[in-house]
């Protein structure tokens, strides 16, 4: 199936402007046009896509991405490549994830202080009415 780029668009919530710059940046290069230039995508290009947005939204640079659709395109000779940008952004995701696990652990405990705080503050039924 082949659809415009107004269609992937709708379809992927990606505005078009940023789709056409993927394209420029070399992104998905299995991307076809049309004999008057217009871009059409394939399910493959789709696929991509969905690789690109998960990288972009793991951290990775434009370049990084680049790098990775190069990679794609170059075929299996670049398979160890591939697998070792997935695990260093793997590996420093963890540590990420560590992170934000501390700084959750502190805002939790504040909560549950100020809770306490709270509850403690409030009068009881029996104060209220009296």
């Amino acid at each position: 199936m082949s659809y415009t780029i107004q269609q992937v668009s709708k379809m992927t919530r990606i505005p078009a402007t940023t789709l056409r710059y993927y394209d420029k940046e070399g992104l998905l290069p299995f991307l076809e046009r049309t004999e008057s230039g217009y871009r059409r995508f394939s399910d493959v290009d789709l696929a991509s896509l969905q690789i690109v947005q998960c990288l972009k939204s793991a951290g990775l640079s434009i370049e990084e991405i680049r790098q990775f659709s190069e990679w794609v395109h170059e075929g299996d000779s670049t398979l160890q490549k591939r697998l070792d940008l997935f695990l260093r952004r793997k590996e420093e995701m963890e540590k990420q994830i560590e992170e934000w696990k501390k700084i959750l652990d502190v805002i939790n405990y504040k909560c549950e202080y100020y809770l306490s705080l709270i509850h403690i503050s409030e009068p009881t039924r029996q104060e209220a009415i009296s």
